[in-house]
């Protein structure tokens, strides 16, 4: 910790990624994106990683640190993986520890609300606005508080078009103690395959 922080994490200096850090998660918990990149800088510069394997579970911030290393020019390279799920779809994460026994029922809900709107992209409908409405909707019909459910353009999570060739749905939820997050991407190379991925 002193090696990294010699003056304290305090005193550190900030890592701002303009745009990405203010938007989702960086508007509902306001310092936490810039706080990702700021220790993700000094961890880097610290260890110079040639590689650096981050999950896709929560993809903003897999963007802001793909920003980040391109705009500092730093030589690592970023590798993210699929999100770990399970049995029932729910995003493994350190968080689900606080769910009790009904909120855990409950929690897959999340996975589900996502599953349903990639579904729709599939089958054609483009009214983005219509299908964020219907994602919070069901979230709180299953007990959920809604942070956000948005579908927005996978390379930078600005507001997508109806042509848009690559999509990412995102939510993050409160449930109890927990605020779970999680997303889906959608492409239109895959739609007709019906998948529905991690």
């Amino acid at each position: 910790m002193n090696e990294l922080y010699p003056q304290g994490p305090d005193a550190a200096p900030r890592t701002d990624v303009p745009t990405l850090g203010d938007i989702l998660c960086g508007a509902s918990r306001p310092g936490h994106v810039s706080g990702v990149a700021t220790v993700g800088n000094i961890l880097f510069k610290a260890v110079q990683p040639d590689l650096a394997v981050f999950g896709r579970k929560d993809y903003q911030q897999t963007l802001v640190v793909r920003r980040m290393v391109q705009d500092l020019k730093m030589p690592v390279e970023i590798l993210v993986v699929p999100t770990v799920r399970e049995a029932d779809g729910l995003a493994m994460s350190s968080r689900n520890r606080y769910l009790d026994t009904t909120q855990r029922a409950q929690a897959p809900a999340l996975y589900r609300s996502l599953t349903q709107a990639k579904e729709a992209l599939n089958a054609g409908e483009r009214d983005f606005q219509a299908l964020e409405d219907r994602g919070r909707e069901r979230l709180t019909e299953n007990g959920f508080h809604p942070d956000y459910f948005v579908i927005r353009r996978a390379s930078d999570l600005s507001a997508p078009s109806t042509d848009e060739s690559s999509l990412a749905i995102l939510a993050a939820a409160r449930l109890g103690k927990a605020r779970l997050i999680d997303n889906l991407l959608w492409s239109a190379a895959e739609a007709g395959s019906g998948q529905v991925g991690r």
